[in-house]
């Protein structure tokens, strides 16, 4: 169900490719391989649990559970299988009506909607994942090769991916170089639906979305307490990438609403981002800081700046705190709302998520043991603010009093177990 903010394809291929390159820099000096040497761990079972919450929006429980094996030689095979249930309400993309508005979404589902309040429809899906990866040191290489399926009520996704690193510099400098392929389908429930035609009639039952992805990385031992590294990362997605239920509201004069266009997207986006990330191990403790700077042709453009704190308290325990900060630019097409006597443009969505976009996350991750038991648990609980443009200075008439992004607030909680033997 693409009204949830499940990551994108893209972003899970970079995501794999990240941490298949061991760019992702949590602890200084941590080698990029792991493998089972004599007496060492040749299993490793890991379990989580996500609660995830929009307010008066969206909520996804998500289970996940994952099974490696380490081998001496240095190989790895690992699976990991994920449910998200996904329930609650989106955004349709219309504005507010100024009335009191009852829609049903395509699944059947009746909404009333306040007259200030954005409409939102209310959906519920299910989704599974399941994820292969298997990974070799053969002297100073590395590869790594990883594919994944996933399957929800009006999407399926099939990718793999692969990535190679070399040591170089007597094992300072780490060089990655990956990629991959995301082959995906897209099925509505109400079939495919011409975008700004005025038109709800079905033009095709489904359609086919690619999303290929590069990486290159470096990492570097600066110092015997502090690792660096880089990755650049380019994506290309052609086909549907259109949100299928997603509408932008036609205004006369005075912004009333007279009426809705199925939202329209072009069929090719480029994606660049650069990634610096710096891990430093004080005396005890491990600082890592990353910025994420990452620009497409839809004119999106965005800053990230993430940074955690690791305090060891002793071999029991440690804490986490976390701190992320984001900024987003909207999309060269994105409008809330267009006059409905005007030549209709090319291009044209008011999803929220295209448009101007800060958020602030705060939160911490608490690690533990539990007496005798096997076994290292934690705990993270994170809150994030969204804010975007409520008054746009494009507003038309009406629409000028209404808030167009009102505050969004989300928590979530992880509780996870990790197991060796």
């Amino acid at each position: 169900m693409q009204l949830t903010p499940s990551p994108s394809s893209e972003t899970n291929l970079r995501g794999r490719l990240g941490r298949a390159a061991a760019l992702l820099l949590t602890a200084a000096g941590m080698p990029a391989a792991a493998h089972a040497a004599p007496g060492d761990p040749t299993l490793r079972v890991e379990a989580s649990g996500l609660f995830y919450t929009e307010q008066q929006r969206t909520t996804i429980s998500e289970p996940i559970a994952r099974i490696t094996r380490l081998f001496s030689n240095g190989q790895t095979l690992s699976a990991q299988f994920a449910l998200d249930i996904m329930t609650g309400a989106s955004p349709t993309g219309a504005n507010p009506a100024g009335v009191v508005q009852t829609s049903t979404s395509a699944s059947g589902h009746t909404t009333t909607t306040q007259a200030d309040a954005l409409p939102t429809s209310k959906f519920s899906d299910n989704r599974g994942a399941l994820d292969l990866e298997w990974s070799a040191a053969w002297g100073r290489f590395s590869p790594t090769i990883s594919g994944h399926f996933s399957r929800e009520k009006d999407y399926r996704s099939l990718g793999f991916d692969g990535a190679l690193s070399t040591d170089l510099n007597q094992k300072l400098t780490t060089v990655t170089v990956g990629g991959g392929q995301n082959r995906d389908v897209v099925f509505p429930l109400h079939g495919i639906v011409a975008g700004l035609s005025g038109s709800d009639a079905r033009i095709a039952d489904q359609a086919d979305k690619r999303v290929n992805t590069a990486l290159v990385g470096i990492s570097q031992v600066l110092t015997r307490r502090w690792l660096i590294g880089v990755n650049v990362s380019r994506t290309w997605e052609n086909g549907y990438l259109t949100e299928p239920y997603k509408v932008v509201s036609l205004l006369n004069a005075n912004g009333i609403q007279t009426g809705t266009l199925r939202e329209k997207r072009p069929d090719t986006r480029r994606r660049t981002s650069v990634q610096v990330n710096s891990a430093y191990h004080l005396t005890r403790e491990v600082l890592s800081l990353s910025y994420r700077r990452y620009e497409d042709d839809w004119g999106v453009r965005s800053n990230t700046v993430d940074a955690r704190y690791r305090i060891p308290y002793d071999n029991e325990s440690w804490l986490e705190p976390h701190l992320r900060v984001y900024q987003q630019t909207a999309a060269d097409f994105f409008q809330q709302g267009f006059r409905d006597n005007a030549p209709r443009p090319t291009y044209a969505s008011a999803d929220l998520r295209l448009g101007r976009l800060r958020t602030i996350t705060l939160g911490a991750t608490y690690g533990f043991r539990v007496g005798d038991l096997p076994g290292e648990w934690y705990v993270r609980a994170e809150y994030m603010g969204q804010f975007g443009e409520a008054h746009p200075a494009d507003a038309i008439g009406v629409q000028r009093t209404y808030n167009q992004a009102p505050v969004m607030h989300v928590g979530s909680v992880v509780v996870g177990w990790t197991f060796e033997r």
